[in-house]
């Protein structure tokens, strides 16, 4: 109760610094049902924080709900992680501003699935404990690997986590009329209080609760544009065509959008692929499933409720170039520019083909979205911090559980009070291009390690902690080398590395250095590594020795 009463005290303080610091004289006029929603899923969402946080009482509740989450609603869990900000916000925004750009986003998203399906998801349930780390960590030497794992993570959360809190913060200036800094701290308030009280168990809940909202919203939004167009998807796109001002260009791939070549294309579709099978959020869903049977049904459920949105999600990009426009819908447009920027294209759209109350239904569904994204990535964060570093490395795995879950809490916080400071630094950044920044450290630094570790017999502590290293530093060197930053944030003429897509070249050179340095290593403890493959193997392939479902 004291909690909610902060919390509606912070609100009503919020509000009034608003009225106070005399927000954008453009700002948009209170919509109240969208509030009003607003308001009952918060209040939804803490009721279930405050069940779950009841139920947490272990370690392996915190980190994993007990094990004891069946595969259909991990399934829903795992869509509601990765159906984001950025690919609703995100992709619409993308697609409605250049078109085919935001379908190769889409497409990248989605067919990393089966990568997770047929190579990973059996393995990883019957390897790992709380975080990917204890699968590369199995049979090499823990603090080296867990150190790795700990940096490719955060890096991961970190970029990840800046793409969500600008997505909040732009969703709740829009909504409320709140200065954008100050949207960004209520959202990082309510992200601490989940994850804090409620664990994984909150989190999954209010995951699949946000995945079925979603599913129903973008379903709705498809059927009332394409109603408009006799449900033909070939009279929308031409009416897109017709109404883009880059015209046919906008079908096509056009060195007008961010995809500019095809180096680019391959790159940007290689971090996506890759890089879901490296994102420690989306990893961490696994462990939380009673086996690997029900491991697998999560994947194909997941697969097809993903499948599903990004189609719609390219119906409703489209319907947003054809509604969208300052002819049609000056309201939406602040000295001609789209309030809110690309970013809030769906949630404009909204308004148009449902009026005030599904605007208001949308805004909160995209709200809960981020929040239940948000929590995912904090909660993987805090593991990494609390179970890797502080349980495993500096207590050398002899961590007492109640001081574990202390640090896990207090790791929320600074991830907490962090990613504020971040999304205030990075308000002027899409959001689908930061993610696909974060699939790129992913793709390079995590999955080369998790994947060789299952697969290759002569993979070594040496060869996966250089080659590792080599494929994060790559990644984030060109990153900073490239475009994006070079040009966009430091403002020089050119950059230094051409393309804005480093997961071609990262991924290379970390697969590279790991399969060198592993087998150029001849020290004993190599001998020993490659000797416990087979009862790695043994585990990974029958589950023998794997943690079971907790019975509450």
């Amino acid at each position: 109760m004291r909690l909610l009463a902060l919390l509606a005290l912070t609100s009503v303080a919020l509000f009034a610094a608003g009225e106070s610091l005399g927000l954008e004289a453009k700002a948009k006029e209170l919509n109240i049902p969208a509030i009003v929603m607003f308001f009952i899923f918060v209040g939804a969402t803490l009721g279930v924080t405050y069940w779950a946080a009841s139920k947490t009482k272990s370690a392996s509740d915190f980190y994993t709900a007990g094990g004891g989450i069946t595969g259909f609603q991990n399934g829903m869990a795992i869509a509601g992680d990765y159906m984001s900000a950025a690919s609703f916000l995100g992709l619409s925004g993308l697609v409605y501003l250049q078109g085919y750009d935001g379908l190769v986003y889409a497409v990248g998203f989605l067919v990393g699935w089966p990568v997770i399906l047929f190579l990973m998801a059996e393995k990883l349930r019957n390897l790992g404990k709380f975080t990917f780390a204890d699968i590369a960590a199995y049979r090499l030497a823990q603090k080296e690997i867990r150190n790795l794992a700990a940096f490719g993570s955060i890096s991961v959360v970190a970029l990840y986590l800046i793409a969500q809190m600008v997505g909040s913060g732009k969703l709740i200036q829009v909504l409320f009329g709140l200065p954008y800094e100050w949207a960004v701290v209520l959202v990082g308030v309510m992200m601490i209080i989940y994850v804090t009280f409620g664990g994984m168990l909150a989190t999954t809940w209010v995951q699949i609760i946000k995945a079925v909202l979603l599913l129903s919203g973008v379903t709705f939004m498809a059927f009332m544009i394409l109603q408009n167009f006799g449900f033909s998807f070939e009279a929308l796109a031409q009416k897109a065509v017709d109404t883009h001002a880059w015209g046919q260009d906008i079908m096509a791939p056009s060195d007008k959008g961010k995809i500019k070549d095809p180096v680019s294309a391959v790159s940007l579709g290689l971090a996506l692929m890759l890089g879901t099978a490296g994102l420690p959020h989306v990893l961490m869903r696994f462990f939380t499933v009673g086996n690997a049977k029900e491991a697998r049904k999560s994947v194909v459920y997941a697969t097809g409720f993903i499948g599903y949105f990004y189609l719609v999600i390219a119906v409703i990009g489209l319907g947003a170039v054809v509604y969208l426009t300052p002819e049609h819908a000056p309201e939406f447009f602040v000295d001609g520019k789209l309030f809110g920027g690309g970013n809030m294209a769906a949630i404009h759209l909204s308004k148009v083909v449902g009026g005030d109350i599904f605007l208001g239904f949308i805004s909160a569904v995209a709200f809960a979205t981020i929040l239940a994204v948000v929590s995912g990535l904090t909660l993987a964060g805090a593991s990494v911090i609390s179970h890797d570093i502080y349980g495993q490395v500096i207590c050398d795995g002899k961590a007492d559980e109640k001081k574990e879950m202390k640090v896990s809490k207090i790791s929320v916080i600074v991830i907490g009070v962090v990613g504020v400071i971040l999304g205030i630094l990075f308000e002027k950044q899409n959001i689908a291009f930061m993610v696909g920044l974060a699939f790129a450290i992913a793709a390079s630094a995590n999955f080369p390690i998790l994947f060789l570790s299952i697969y290759w017999s002569k993979l070594t502590t040496r060869g996966a902690f250089i080659g590792g290293f080599m494929g994060l530093i790559t990644a984030v060197l060109l990153v900073i080398l490239g475009p994006v930053v070079w040009v966009g944030v430091l403002h020089n003429a050119e950059p230094i590395f051409p393309y804005a897509y480093p997961a071609l070249f990262s991924v290379t050179v970390a697969f590279i250095g790991i399969w060198f340095f592993s087998i150029t290593d001849n020290s004993q403890r190599a001998k020993s590594e490659i000797e416990a493959f087979e009862a790695q193997k043994v585990r990974s392939e029958t589950g023998f020795g794997a943690d079971g479902a907790v019975s509450h």
